[in-house]
């Protein structure tokens, strides 16, 4: 057990620190560059929209620092539950992202709040579903 916990901290770390802040750096860079290039979509309400679920999209992923450097401590102040579910926030507002960027105006803003809604609320009926079945291989 403590060989695979050392291990699974050296994967995150290499994971962490080679793969998600540089891709999250990289990223902010082209955005900043794109609306440097296009500062007409700084006018279009659907863009407004987009950069809010970015900069949650930022604040989740300094809350994931975070949680990244309690493991790296061993300090679990959650459930696996928990981190099952905080795993899909970043889904849900990726696919908000996309879902804003692909349709614009096409669609009712309503439309698309319930959209995201329903998106959510099928990941967490998909994640108690997985519970239930992982309790069913246990017993």
């Amino acid at each position: 057990r403590e060989i695979l916990i050392a291990q699974y901290k050296i994967m995150s770390y290499r994971l962490w620190y080679i793969i998600s802040w540089p891709s999250a750096v990289l990223a902010t860079i082209f955005a900043v560059t794109l609306l440097v290039l296009m500062p007409n979509w700084l006018q279009q309400p659907w863009m407004h929209v987009k950069l809010g679920f970015v900069l949650l999209l930022i604040v989740y992923h300094l809350k994931c620092h975070q949680y990244f450097s309690q493991l790296q401590r061993d300090e679990v102040k959650h459930t696996s539950n928990f981190m099952r579910l905080w795993n899909e926030g970043a889904t849900i507002i990726l696919f908000a992202v996309v879902f804003l960027v692909i349709l614009k105006n096409a669609v009712n803003w309503i439309y698309g709040v319930v959209g995201i809604m329903v998106f959510s609320i099928l990941i967490m009926l998909g994640f108690k579903f997985y519970k239930r079945i992982r309790a069913k291989n246990k017993s």
